[in-house]
């Protein structure tokens, strides 16, 4: 990468971890600035406005998900052995960010009630791409016939999001001992009640 590219790649290292810690609506040009030890012009440099760093933000943290969550998910077999992998990665992904932050979780606090912006159609945009890929798994699984022919991907999909905000109400907010045991043994109850018996 040329110097240029590094340096964008650092700030977005930074705000990713800044907005994990304090909001996307905490991420300021100033308080990026001083942690890059840049000036303000700088950081301006590379993302022009507060509200296009903070899109880019979600952006890149889409992408790391991505690479993180679903690719690797993609090489086991289809049906439930991509669908647990999937979901496995994504908690695990939720467990380590009971420290760092979720960025989806906080700014869909932060933009629930908010009026159309960039940073939030960008968020809604991201947690879609990844309900759908949830939800094209949970079918496959039920047409490969490894979970019940009676399913409902929507309503599966709902509990495994019930779960996710629960850890992180749980693990990060009341900071729970067990939470995160309490959340794999739910995910495993859930995935043996759906499950075909054939």
């Amino acid at each position: 990468m040329r110097k240029g590219e590094q340096t964008r790649v650092a700030i977005l290292d930074a705000a990713i971890e800044l907005a994990g810690r304090d909001g996307l609506e905490g991420l300021t040009i100033g308080l990026l600035a001083e942690r890059m030890q840049m000036s303000k012009s700088g950081v301006f440099a590379h993302f022009g406005s507060r509200e296009d760093l903070q899109v880019e933000v979600v952006r890149e943290y889409h992408r790391r998900f991505e690479q993180e969550v679903f690719y690797p998910s993609l090489r086991e077999t289809r049906g439930l052995p991509r669908l647990r992998s999937m979901v496995g990665r994504w908690m695990e992904k939720r467990i380590q960010e009971v420290k760092t932050g979720c960025i989806y979780i906080s700014g869909a606090v932060e933009y629930d009630d908010r009026a159309a912006s960039a940073v939030r159609e960008q968020l809604v945009q991201s947690v879609q791409m990844w309900r759908s890929a949830l939800l094209r798994a949970i079918a496959q699984a039920r047409d490969e016939g490894h979970l019940r022919a009676d399913v409902n991907p929507q309503m599966m999909l709902f509990e495994l999001y019930s779960y996710t905000l629960g850890l992180h109400h749980d693990a990060r907010f009341l900071r729970l001992p067990d939470a995160v045991q309490l959340t794999r043994d739910a995910l495993e109850k859930l995935f043996v009640s759906y499950q075909s018996e054939r």
